[in-house]
């Protein structure tokens, strides 16, 4: 069984009056197994922000399901969801979403405490996390002393401590220089080679070049997808690009 599956996913919104209706997403199904890595990638507007909400239960779709292993998130109720969400997600966002006044290891912490595990559980999950994404120096830190990429490092071992099902990654490397965007992708293919499953939103060919398999949405619809199989970074960066390119000119003409 897959560990997500998107069936016939459709959202619409209606405008502030009711007078005009927006399809966000028209159509949307693909799955996901257990331990892949894969990026999606679209223009602005295709409809990837609205599927990463829906995906993260911020947001409910207007037809179609999202089942992520073997539940059903339309059947959960309003009051279960943040708790669902804590408990079976973990979340690396563009703008880190640290807390300056909580130390790193607090911003780490945080999801366990608000489910209320003891100290000692915290600490001793936080151990290897901190030790394979090389932040063991940097815990008593406020994310102000530390660099960008730090910070990213330091929300990546926030979505991991809880040990999600699925992480969902919305442009990680968005405000990230060259060098911090290699180091992180390199941790997410460590975190990925270790069985954790990424979900990864990008505009960025080299994110997405690291992925095991990268969908592509245009106009509320997967209409493409492109597996790594053997190739490396760099032979995938190309077919990426060149589908990109391909899908550019399709688009001009049409």
């Amino acid at each position: 069984m897959s560990l997500l599956e998107v069936a016939a996913l459709k959202k619409i919104y209606s405008t502030r009056f009711g007078g005009n209706k927006v399809e966000a997403l028209r159509d949307v199904s693909f799955k996901v197994e257990r331990g892949e890595y894969v990026a999606i990638m679209g223009e602005s507007g295709s409809g990837k922000t609205t599927l990463l909400n829906i995906l993260a239960a911020l947001d409910r779709p207007t037809g179609g399901r999202v089942i992520l292993d073997g539940k059903d998130m339309s059947k959960i109720k309003e009051s279960a969801v943040a708790a669902y969400r804590r408990n079976n997600l973990g979340f690396v966002f563009q703008d880190f979403n640290l807390l300056d006044t909580f130390t790193l290891a607090d911003n780490i912490y945080l999801p366990l405490v608000l489910a209320g595990r003891p100290y000692k559980e915290m600490h001793d999950r936080l151990v290897p996390i901190a030790s394979t994404l090389g932040i063991q120096k940097l815990l008593n830190k406020y994310p102000y002393e530390v660099s960008g990429g730090e910070k990213q490092r330091a929300a990546v071992a926030r979505a991991l401590i809880t040990d999600p099902k699925l992480i969902l990654a919305d442009e990680p490397t968005g405000a990230l220089d060259s060098r911090s965007a290699d180091e992180l992708l390199r941790l997410f293919s460590e975190v990925n080679r270790m069985g954790q499953t990424i979900l990864m939103v990008t505009h960025s060919l080299s994110a997405a070049s690291t992925a095991k398999r990268v969908l592509f949405i245009k106009d509320g619809v997967v209409f493409h997808q492109l597996y790594r199989g053997n190739d490396t970074d760099g032979q995938f960066y190309r077919k990426i690009s060149d589908t990109m390119v391909l899908l550019a000119a399709r688009r001009d003409r049409g």
